[in-house]
């Protein structure tokens, strides 16, 4: 199509912004790498992707995707704990990708299809992700641009990054900080995110009930029992096997962070605390662990140490028809003098994000050859399993169609020259 010119003949009333359609998922990723000066790579956890037309015509693409861990001028703003930041980061959303397409030159139109997006973003991001958000972010570039379209669309400018990148559990100065912008969703956005009151217009992060079996419970505590315990004997109430114990279930049912444990533990019945072993009173009711115990709980364990122990486990638990992810990882604290750390390549479920499975590799050459093994004994049949483009090959497309009769969804390295929408 012809590209718009700029004059008042052209009507902003006629924009639409809407979800693209799973066939425009490919156009959209290659126009957006094609023409974005950031390219595009991946969307960082939960993401939408938009398009802005007019008669069927595009106009513009808008990506959004999971915030910024950590970013002190908005976790400023916000006025939040450290505690509810981890607990309530979901319902923020990053406009990671916004695009004009090139050749067009409209009076307003970003800040039309920003607007237009912004009045639909939390009911769609609802529909996909099973809750609403309250606030929006997005860092410029102002060596770039001004962001004068965030700006007339009544986003507010918040000061710069300090210039570092996360990678992987680092930071790196990349030395380009950035300008932040925020809009909120709900006139009271800062308020109910930073008051640890439950607040009416406060999506609820779906968080279910599990229900442990005897003999899941006694195969849980069969594992847990080798652990050493990292904590000083003197004033310990709750033994580490039941605090652990709990922890796992609640991570399972989908609590995140100290606080959401403790609010699951609160909800929790007579018979699974039985099945948790709880301590019990003086009266011979059970006494449930507080939030602050559970807080060093999470921090005094080895996090990878209790997935070894508990990867067969997390399998029988984890959802029959969850999507399986593949990903390598460096085992933190593995290391032996003048050697290299512990190698691992893990299958997690998508949702839930539980480890079902990992093993050992020598090096990252060797992921490709694990997948076998590390599947080997995981029922996949009619599931889905995803993996970036390293696993991007045809003996393991074809090890899951027919050996696991599983369906796959893998990232391919595109070389050949963009395509852009006629």
């Amino acid at each position: 199509m012809e590209a718009a010119s700029a004059g008042a003949e052209f009507d902003l009333s006629r924009v639409r912004v809407r979800l693209i359609c799973a066939g425009e998922r490919v156009e959209w990723d290659t126009l957006m790498r094609a023409h974005h000066y950031l390219g595009l790579t991946a969307m960082v956890g939960r993401s939408l992707r938009y398009v802005a037309e007019v008669g069927g015509r595009w106009l513009a693409l808008l990506g959004w995707a999971s915030p910024a861990l950590k970013c002190a001028s908005r976790d400023a703003w916000i006025g939040w704990s450290p505690t509810l930041q981890w607990q309530r980061l979901a319902l923020i959303a990053n406009n990671s990708r916004f695009l004009i397409l090139p050749g067009l030159r409209v009076k307003n139109l970003a800040s039309r299809v920003l607007g237009l997006n912004l009045a639909r973003l939390s009911q769609d991001w609802r529909a996909a992700h099973g809750h609403g958000l309250l606030l929006c972010e997005t860092f410029i570039d102002p060596a770039r641009f001004a962001g004068t379209c965030y700006r007339a669309a009544n986003w507010i400018e918040l000061g710069s990054t300090r210039g570092f990148a996360k990678s992987n559990t680092t930071y790196t100065e990349h030395g380009t900080p950035k300008r932040i912008w925020v809009f909120p969703l709900h006139r009271l956005a800062p308020l109910i995110l930073s008051t640890a009151a439950a607040h009416p217009q406060l999506p609820r992060l779906e968080v279910k009930m599990m229900t442990l079996s005897d003999t899941d419970a006694y195969s849980l505590f069969d594992r847990l029992e080798s652990l050493e315990d990292p904590r000083a004997r003197r004033g310990m109430r709750h033994h580490q096997r039941s605090l652990l114990a709990t922890i796992v279930c609640a991570v399972v049912s989908g609590a995140q962070g100290s606080t959401a444990i403790s609010e699951w533990v609160e909800r929790l019945s007579i018979p699974m605390l039985r099945r948790l072993r709880c301590r019990r009173g003086a009266d011979g009711s059970y006494e449930r662990p507080s939030e602050p115990t559970i807080r060093r709980m999470l921090k005094a364990i080895d996090i990878e140490e209790l997935e070894l122990k508990l990867g067969d486990w997390l399998q029988t638990q984890a959802d029959a028809d969850e999507p399986v992810a593949l990903d390598g990882k460096t085992l933190r604290g593995s290391r032996p003098q003048g050697g290299q750390a512990k190698q691992l390549v893990a299958a997690f479920g998508h949702q839930s994000s539980v480890v079902i499975n990992q093993v050992e590799i020598a090096d990252k050459a060797s992921e490709m050859k694990a997948v076998k093994p590390l599947l080997d004994s995981i029922p996949l049949a009619g599931r889905v399993v995803t993996a970036d483009a390293l696993h991007t090959q045809q003996d393991t497309a074809r090890y899951l169609v027919e050996d696991k009769q599983a369906h796959y969804l893998f990232t391919g390295r595109d070389r050949s020259a963009a395509r852009t929408r006629p």
